[in-house]
């Protein structure tokens, strides 16, 4: 009735269900039945219990409950996702009840003994774009335990949920052990996310992976999604997104990001990474340049010591092409090609991406030369090429070096094509205390059959966590 007083109040709710049950379900009917009985008894009714936490109603597969505190909700989650990865540790994957939840907190409709409103609808979308044994919560969430619990949150940014009429911002909980099984690039669709720099231009990135936070500055020839679908790259990419929540971005010029641009330069790079990193609430990060983007992350690192933990460097340079050039004869080769950027980027003669991809990687197999001549038309117009070309080869940061007082580890090939190994040198020199890394071969880019590659990212897996 119109006039009937309704009773709310504010409360932190959680939702959960279990990831595949129709099919766990059609596969194996009674022991998933039996499994979830025993999993709901033995672990997740007393640990809500245990939180102070109220169970609202139950389904099939999923539950409703209620928590007065924020802080018991998300201690109450980690601990049932901690548990139930104990759980299925030598259960096939196949097999595996894996239960998914969210948590918002809101006011909510009190109806006898059920629940109502806003508050349970978000946490029952967020619940539905958790990874399995995954937890995800909302800002208002975030906000209350930020801080107050040992666990890392990655932003997945604003989130359109069904039948929310606004965007939701929505952060993943990060808990070690808490995955069951390990990172699988194939269960997750990349998802594409827009900033826009001080000056309008539209940047473009994407967020994968779990655990410690590194982010990849963006560099010539990027492209957030064909990158990680090619065969090029894919490999290196999914590889740090198993030990590390892996942010990538397309420079302006570049990708999916906006080609008509009007600055292309050292400042305009170091403003767009601030615009990226800003928009995907991170504020502290490792940070990976490659080639190009070695320059640009040495003067993002001088800019903001207090937002780089870590700086890893590879295959790059502190002086451009230009810049190193000894005599005349070595400053017109460097022209030479990027005049053949300008006139042979976009011809139908195949001829000019074919020598570029040599030049980039003389080991690679025949699909991955095609997957990176292809690579130059999708992912920047000649006429950015040149001018992104000329840019970076005009690049000094020497007198930035000594300024970098975060941790640093640069690697280079001994045989590189692209940027000279004594480029490499030069730019761990000048860097209080960085280790220098002497990688075999000449490959640039980092190839899958590379039995460097694994070295290298070896060495940024113990770099970054310590060990």
């Amino acid at each position: 009735m119109i006039g009937e007083r309704v009773e709310r109040r504010l409360a932190a709710v959680l939702a959960a269900d279990v990831a595949g049950y129709s099919r766990l379900m059609g596969r194996d009917e009674q022991r998933t039945h039996v499994g979830l009985k025993t999993v709901r008894r033995a672990l997740i009714d007393p640990t809500i219990a245990g939180h102070s936490g109220r169970i609202v109603k139950t389904t099939g597969d999923g539950l409703l409950v209620e928590f007065s505190s924020v802080v018991e909700a998300v201690e109450c989650a980690a601990e049932i996702q901690r548990g139930m990865a104990v759980q299925n540790r030598d259960v096939p994957h196949d097999l595996r009840i894996e239960f998914r939840i969210g948590i918002h907190v809101g006011d909510i409709i009190i109806d006898e003994n059920d629940i109502f409103g806003d508050g349970v609808n978000i946490a029952a979308r967020l619940e539905g774009i958790a990874k399995p044994g995954g937890i995800c919560i909302s800002r208002q969430v975030y906000d209350q335990v930020e801080g107050k619990l040992a666990l890392n949150c990655r932003p997945l940014g604003p989130q359109n949920l069904k039948n929310i009429s606004r965007s939701v911002e929505a952060y993943a909980v990060d808990l070690e052990g808490a995955a069951a099984g390990p990172f699988d690039p194939d269960d997750m669709p990349l998802k594409v996310d827009y900033c826009r720099a001080s000056d309008g231009v539209r940047l473009a990135y994407a967020i994968a992976g779990s655990g410690p936070t590194l982010v990849k500055m963006a560099n010539w020839m990027n492209h957030v999604q064909y990158d990680w679908e090619s065969s090029v790259f894919r490999h290196f990419y999914t590889a740090l997104a198993r030990e590390f929540t892996l942010l990538r971005y397309d420079a302006r010029g570049n990708g999916l990001s906006d080609w008509d641009v009007e600055d292309i330069s050292l400042d305009a790079w170091v403003n767009d990474i601030e615009t990226v990193v800003d928009a995907a609430g991170l504020d502290r990060f490792a940070l990976l340049g490659m080639s190009q983007g070695c320059a640009v992350s040495v003067a993002f690192a001088v800019r903001h010591p207090e937002r780089v933990s870590h700086l890893v460097l590879y295959g790059g340079f502190a002086r451009g092409a230009y810049r190193r050039a000894r005599n005349e004869l070595e400053l017109q080769q460097v022209k030479a090609l990027a005049t053949l950027i300008r006139t042979g980027w976009g011809s139908e003669t195949p001829v000019f991406r074919q020598l570029f991809s040599s030049l980039f990687m003389p080991g690679g197999t025949p699909d991955q030369l095609q997957k990176f001549a292809e690579r130059q038309r999708r992912t920047t117009s000649a006429e950015c090429a040149y001018r992104f070309f000329e840019t970076t080869r005009s690049l000094d940061v020497t007198e930035l070096l000594p300024k970098v007082v975060v941790p640093t580890l640069v690697m280079h090939k001994r045989e590189d094509q692209v940027q000279p190994f004594e480029a490499g040198r030069e730019l761990a020199a000048g860097i209080p205390g960085a280790r220098f890394v002497a990688l075999q071969g000449q490959n640039h880019i980092p190839l899958e059959q590379d039995p460097e590659t694994e070295r290298m990212l070896e060495e940024i897996r113990l770099f970054l966590k310590g060990k």
